[in-house]
């Protein structure tokens, strides 16, 4: 009997000292765990914030400021400010018009002369990317009822209005990186092809 109660008092006082130290244990973690990770939280989440802001401005400070190709006519200011190839096989091409005119612009010219374009209305998809080295004329891909894949200025554009406006091409080779863009009566602009994203 005096082994047996021994043995028994021996299991429960280690039972005892095992279940004491795992709950120290886990107490331990616990406590110093949150005070740490709420002071890395804190800290991660604010330059996270931060970043996100960052990323905004950045992204929103460049296609408001870069202008690979600006030209102007009649009033009308013409800005090219993105050009990507894309791995589809077409560049599509971004940018603004300004128009300071004095008047309202409905971009009837810029429409095209094809008859196969006459249902774009007001629209960008009479303008085309020349490669002068390849000497080739890309027009503005369409849909299989003739609609551009462009911008329709639909209502027009007020005078002292500024609008965005874009226009996807069927891709030139890898290696043409330069290319001229035109639309309407507006002067050509030398455009440079970046890689899409």
């Amino acid at each position: 009997m005096n082994i047996r109660r021994t043995t028994k008092g021996r299991t429960v006082l280690t039972a005892v000292a095992i279940t004491t130290g795992l709950v120290l244990t886990v107490a331990g973690c616990g406590g110093g765990g949150d005070d740490e990770g709420s002071d890395k939280n804190t800290s991660s989440s604010s330059p996270a914030k931060n970043g996100e802001d960052d990323d905004k401005q950045s992204s929103e400070s460049p296609s408001a400021q870069q202008i690979l190709a600006e030209v102007k006519s009649g009033g009308l200011t013409l800005a090219v400010t993105s050009a990507n190839r894309d791995e589809g096989g077409f560049v599509t091409v971004e940018g603004t018009v300004t128009n300071n005119s004095g008047k309202s612009w409905v971009a009837a010219d810029w429409r095209g002369d094809e008859r196969e374009l006459a249902g774009n209305g007001g629209s960008i998809a009479g303008a085309s990317l020349v490669d002068q080295t390849g000497k080739k004329k890309y027009l503005v891909l369409r849909d299989t009822e003739g609609r551009c894949l462009c911008t329709r200025f639909t209502g027009g554009v007020q005078s002292g209005e500024t609008t965005e406006w874009f226009a996807q091409f069927p891709a030139p080779p890898e290696d043409t990186a330069k290319v001229s863009f035109q639309v309407g009566s507006m002067p050509p602009a030398s455009v440079e092809i970046s890689e899409g994203e």
